[in-house]
């Protein structure tokens, strides 16, 4: 089949093919050949599979860039990076704070729990010692209203991560196939935990569904 590159993603090693079928296929750098230069608009042929693109070529010469007369840089020439725990957390709490929509994979779900957990764990650690060190490791009964002070880093922790928590929720739920509004369950106190681990645990729905295509790096 043929189509255009919409999109790619350097750093996290993903981009997407309008084929002419008028759908978009995901693809990773593995699945390109080393003439085709990933510029959005450029022409290419390659094979469908359930919402991914594989057996990339490039149906044209690769054309010099029109900024510097100079060759792009093919897929085999750029840097290629995996997506890591910390990366998937770190872009969970900037590029995706508040976004609810598309699909998050189980990796990036339990990225953002591990660090999450291990910050609020962490930031509670430091606080209880700061409230110590403020009142002289004396005893409840002596100590002063600063003791509170050394929770404030814990606090704002997590409450700044309360929004991004829930869109990464309904994110998940989206890429198993369901709706967002399943995302409720995850704060039902009764049931909350088990209804996370059950997000967490449930596979990737193969090819694209109403939120998006598969989410890059995952293997059907």
């Amino acid at each position: 089949m043929r189509g255009t590159i919409f999109h790619y993603d350097q750093d996290q090693d993903y981009g997407y093919i309008d084929g002419i079928d008028s759908k978009r296929y995901i693809f990773a750098r593995d699945d390109v050949s080393h003439e085709v230069t990933l510029a959005r608009g450029t022409l290419v042929e390659f094979q469908p599979d359930d919402g991914t693109a594989h057996d990339i070529v490039a149906v044209t010469p690769t054309a010099p860039s029109p900024s510097t007369g100079q060759p792009r840089r093919s897929a085999e020439s750029r840097p290629a990076y995996s997506m890591g725990l910390w990366a998937y957390f770190w872009r969970a709490i900037i590029a995706d704070y508040s976004n609810f929509k598309g699909r998050a994979r189980r990796k990036e779900f339990w990225a953002f729990w591990l660090f999450y957990t291990l910050g609020i764990l962490a930031l509670l650690g430091f606080g209880i010692l700061v409230d110590l060190a403020f009142n002289g490791f004396k005893t409840n009964a002596d100590r002063t209203t600063m003791r509170a002070i050394g929770l404030i880093p814990f606090l704002v922790f997590f409450s700044g991560l309360i929004l991004p928590s829930i869109a990464l929720v309904v994110r998940r739920v989206h890429d198993a196939g369901l709706s967002g509004w399943f995302a409720l369950l995850g704060f039902i106190t009764p049931i909350g935990s088990i209804a996370l681990l059950v997000f967490g645990l449930l596979p990737s729905q193969v090819g694209e569904n109403p939120w998006g295509p598969v989410p890059a790096g995952v293997r059907i």
